[in-house]
């Protein structure tokens, strides 16, 4: 049975809106955005009433996209809302949980706190420090995206899972588990001042796909490091994925250069957001 329940999709996140509507058999409703002269933001919900619980896509990176999803908040309430559960694919300072130096500001409580005002229920996709989530004061879930990446490339010829360090093994391991296939991370190994070498840790990439997996890629630095090792090491493909896609200064078009291919998930819209985490989300909020 489909569930009594609204999706609000912002500017951000219009196609993950819709495919999480899909997912839970539900009505999706696009906000309708526009910016006044000045650059403010005005936000309005085309409806006349809401008597349903409602759930607010839209990401909070860059800021513009904050006072947004706040906008549309206030917005589903006033027109009547029962419940309004927020997912944030992309939570933008999240790396902000503690201050690090006096006089700093603890940006990440910060924007909890702001997002938790109008919302019972918060969700997001590979928080950059899960931690944050500790200070929802309400229902507060962070869904791993490895699932919906292990799915897509089950069947298309990965032989090898590389996570870029050890820390991100665990991310690796999930998705090379979905698709049937080994793991390891990239060690980086110092041969002079200026000449490091990053390779598996513990087993050959030589005649294999390799399939690099990060959280985020920024400006795509680490992965175009480890996809030219990895040339070197005889690796017969390197394709780089990641669940968030900022792609910043250019790191797409470096990364094509190097890489087989590149693809994302649609927690960050863009041309390589082919892959949906719809499905992880729809069962946090079932």
């Amino acid at each position: 049975m489909p569930l009594i329940m609204i999706v609000i999709g912002g500017s951000s996140s219009k196609m993950l809106a819709q495919d999480l509507a899909n997912e839970l058999r539900c009505k999706y409703l696009p906000a309708s955005v526009s910016h006044f002269p000045d650059g403010e933001t005005y936000v309005r919900i085309e409806a006349d009433d809401i008597d349903d619980e409602v759930v607010v896509v839209q990401s909070s990176h860059p800021d513009h996209n904050l006072v947004e999803l706040l906008l549309i908040q206030d917005a589903a309430i006033g027109l009547g809302a029962r419940k309004v559960s927020t997912v944030v694919p992309y939570f933008g300072y999240a790396r902000q949980d503690e201050r690090f130096k006096k006089g700093e500001a603890l940006s990440a409580k910060v924007m909890v706190r702001l997002m938790e005002m109008n919302s019972s229920k918060f969700v997001s996709v590979d928080i950059h420090k899960p931690i944050v989530l500790d200070w929802f004061r309400g229902d507060a879930y962070d869904v791993h995206a490895a699932p919906c990446i292990g799915k897509f490339f089950k069947g298309h010829g990965v032989d090898l899972v590389l996570a870029p360090d050890e820390g991100a093994l665990q991310r690796a391991s999930e998705v090379a588990r979905a698709i049937g296939v080994e793991w390891d991370y990239l060690e980086k190994t110092r041969l002079s001042g200026e000449v490091v070498r990053m390779a598996p840790k513990n087993v050959d990439a030589k005649d294999k796909n390799a399939l690099i997996v990060d959280d985020i890629i920024s400006t795509g630095g680490t992965i175009e490091a480890a996809a030219n090792q990895l040339k070197i090491l005889g690796a017969k493909s390197v394709t780089a994925v990641c669940t968030h896609g900022l792609f910043a200064k250019g790191a797409l078009d470096r990364l094509r250069k190097c890489c087989n291919a590149v693809y994302s998930t649609n927690t960050i819209e863009n041309e390589v957001s082919v892959i949906s985490v719809a499905p992880q989300i729809a069962k946090a909020l079932r």
